[in-house]
């Protein structure tokens, strides 16, 4: 079994983290910095931020923002928002992002995958999906959950690794926050029509749903924000379970 990682989502409004529930009802929750560090000090094998508003309100990350939080770690930085042109993907990496990852700019200009991918390698470029069920299918979103693209997020996945992505980070707005477990058959389907690895994100409450998730061929590595951030799930406890129970991971 590959080693399955376990990753800390910092979702910032406003120089906050902040966090909701199926992407609405933000509350305020921390500092991002200082969450940076804890986690750092965690075991957290990466660390996620995320501007959730740079998209919709038509800028880029803030990368002064970024420049501190990069101070305070030394485990991989996944950096997200506003990533529109290539020269924001060169500005975020310049500014101490180890990935970039990218959503909406992508659904704009699906090439920028391909053009980021190209120039800085796969590895460092994520592919994100904000991802609902409507009717018997499963829709891309956009601009936080806010606009239903129609498009399908199976080919859509399958389009994201033609490309050239990495990995991509499946982010179900059904499970968001809700804390009853990661969309399983979702992430069974996503998985079985690409060979990149899957990041689970959405939904997690606890261990269990964390093993769940991680069992399934393809997912790679599980992603919360507000149980780790309010110290419900502590990572190197979740890892310790996760260990005793046959899953691979770095203590």
């Amino acid at each position: 079994m590959k080693t399955k990682r376990i990753i800390p989502c910092l979702d910032v409004r406003d120089g906050r983290v902040v966090k909701g529930v199926q992407f609405e009802g933000i509350r305020d929750i921390d500092d991002p910095v200082a969450l940076a560090r804890y986690y750092n000090e965690s075991s957290a094998d990466e660390l996620v931020f995320y501007d959730i508003t740079a998209s919709m309100e038509g800028r880029t990350l803030f990368t002064d923002l970024l420049k501190r939080i990069k101070e305070q770690v030394d485990i991989p930085l996944t950096v997200g928002g506003g990533v529109a042109t290539i020269e924001d993907v060169e500005r975020m990496i310049d500014s101490g992002a180890d990935k970039v990852s990218i959503n909406s700019g992508a659904l704009k200009n699906p090439q920028l995958l391909k053009e980021a991918s190209d120039r800085f390698g796969s590895e460092r470029i994520v592919f994100a999906m904000d991802v609902k069920r409507v009717g018997d299918r499963y829709h891309v979103f956009r601009f936080g959950g806010k606009e239903d693209t129609g498009r399908d997020a199976m080919e859509w996945a399958k389009e994201g690794e033609r490309l050239g992505a990495g990995e991509i980070v499946l982010n179900t707005i059904d499970t968001d926050g809700v804390r009853q477990g990661f969309d399983l058959q979702m992430l069974r389907d996503v998985a079985s029509v690409v060979n990149i690895p899957i990041v689970a994100s959405g939904g997690a409450g606890n261990a269990d749903h964390f093993y769940d998730a991680l069992m399934i061929e393809g997912v790679e590595a599980g992603l919360a924000a507000s149980i780790f951030h309010l110290k419900e799930v502590h990572i190197q406890e979740l890892k310790k379970e996760l260990k005793n129970r046959g899953i691979s991971v770095n203590l």
